[in-house]
């Protein structure tokens, strides 16, 4: 059956008939319909263009057709409940296994990030048979329950903060609790887990996990202070918890110099489990957990069988390992290190035009252009991002806001992004802002 095409307005009117209200649509007061998209690039009904800032879902371009190709030719041949045995997921799994270090090498295939973190806390649970959990302020990790509850950005509105879990400060060294200018930020910022977990233990409690992203990112885009990530990990190993890197978001090369995020902590580091998920599909659900041998083991002499019927079935492990491809075949690791580096380079040239610009920041394609009211103050300048993000879309360039004051204009666009591309976004930032600060001037006389 040929599906019917609707006008903009049935569309929408059916869809606030429909779809729960709390779905919210990207500008809400004038949404876009998108219809097509191929790269970096969407299509509305009218076929204008639109330049993707914000899909790191589809991570080596919409509707890539080596992707497409391999989804395809999968369907036609087979797509059967994970229980039969199966090539796809065991090359896969190995193809991953070479990105990581060695010993994250048993794998769990889930459908989407949340499954992940809530099977992440699950092994952590059972491997260390304590309950609580330190995660970073503003934190988000998932739409399940069990992660809400681990989600500062979401448990504050809602249902408010469970006993187990504890709440360590953002480490943001631009506006968090030690800035650019302490003499060792990592250290500082890590010390406050510490005497999280010393609290811990004095309520007679012990630590389950330390559960992070490797760049957290509904916090405003960080970058956590080199050697932090080093010294939570010992503390919390020495407290006989683990530590858990989250890589729904940055992981698969965004940020250029490494293929996982955490690896730019550099050294020895390594996490006890990591959790994947948007960029693995290309915007097909697929997600994984990696964790250890031992963590593994534990998890399996609970005596429960562990079962996901689509995790890891044979169409989504092809179109994993066809993602794998294009990002070897296209170096997109090194697009995202050239195009990121020359955007957040934009960027911080026009930091020094625009007063308003409080800091620029990121690695590789994962970039935040955080913009303040007094920089000496660092005031969050919420309404000029949304204004900002509201103006890219009138020249057809789709960007959003993060960060716990929507203060931060972000760009984790799809890693086929182009040099052309980032000029583009900032030639706009710039008249967009520099309108801006002339209506203000104006307004002020």
């Amino acid at each position: 059956m040929e599906l019917e095409t609707f006008q903009k307005n049935q569309t929408l009117a059916m869809r606030k008939k429909f779809i729960g209200q709390s779905c919210r649509l990207f500008y809400s007061d004038d949404p876009v319909k998108i219809v097509k998209a191929r790269g970096q690039y969407l299509y509305d009904e009218n076929d204008m263009q639109y330049l993707d800032c914000i899909s790191n879902v589809q991570h080596v371009g919409h509707c890539h057709p080596s992707v497409t190709q391999a989804a395809a030719a999968q369907m036609e041949q087979l797509n059967a409940n994970t229980r039969f045995l199966h090539d796809n997921i065991v090359q896969y799994a190995s193809r991953l296994a070479a990105t990581l270090p060695e010993k994250l090498c048993v794998f769990y295939f889930v459908n989407s990030g949340s499954e992940a973190n809530d099977l992440a806390l699950r092994l952590a649970h059972q491997y260390t048979q304590h309950e609580d959990v330190i995660v970073l302020d503003h934190a988000y990790h998932g739409h399940l329950m069990s992660l809400i509850d681990i989600s500062p950005y979401k448990f504050r509105k809602l249902s408010g903060q469970k006993d187990w879990v504890h709440v360590a400060p953002l480490p943001d060294t631009y506006r968090g609790l030690y800035r650019e200018d302490h003499p060792d930020p990592a250290q500082a910022y890590a010390d406050t887990v510490k005497d999280l977990i010393d609290q811990v233990h004095l309520k007679g409690r012990k630590v389950s996990a330390f559960f992070a992203e490797s760049l957290p990112s509904v916090g405003g885009q960080i970058i956590l202070p080199s050697g932090y990530s080093t010294k939570v990990a010992e503390y919390v190993r020495s407290a006989g918890g683990v530590f858990v890197a989250d890589e729904v978001q940055t992981g698969f090369g965004r940020v250029g110099s490494h293929f996982w995020a955490f690896q730019m902590e550099g050294g020895v580091f390594c996490p006890d489990i990591v959790t994947m998920g948007k960029p693995m599909g290309n915007g097909h659900p697929l997600a994984c957990v990696v964790t250890t041998e031992e963590i593994a083991a534990a998890f399996t002499a609970n005596g429960v069988e562990y079962f996901n019927t689509f995790g890891g079935n044979p169409v989504s492990c092809a179109i994993g390992l066809a993602v794998l491809d294009v990002i070897e075949k296209e170096d997109l690791r090194g697009n995202s290190t050239r195009v990121g580096g020359h955007l957040k380079q934009l960027l911080a040239q026009l930091q020094t035009k625009h007063p308003s610009i409080g800091d620029v920041r990121g690695v590789g394609l994962f970039v935040g252009l955080e913009l303040v009211t007094d920089r000496e103050l660092r005031t969050p300048a919420t309404e000029a991002a949304a204004q900002v993000v509201q103006r890219l879309k009138l020249q057809r360039i789709c960007a959003s806001t993060d960060g716990p004051w929507e203060n931060v204009v972000k760009f984790k666009p799809p890693m086929c992004f182009s040099m052309k591309d980032a000029e583009l976004v900032a030639h706009h930032i710039h008249l967009i802002l520099t309108d801006m600060e002339t209506n203000a001037d104006k307004r002020d006389k």
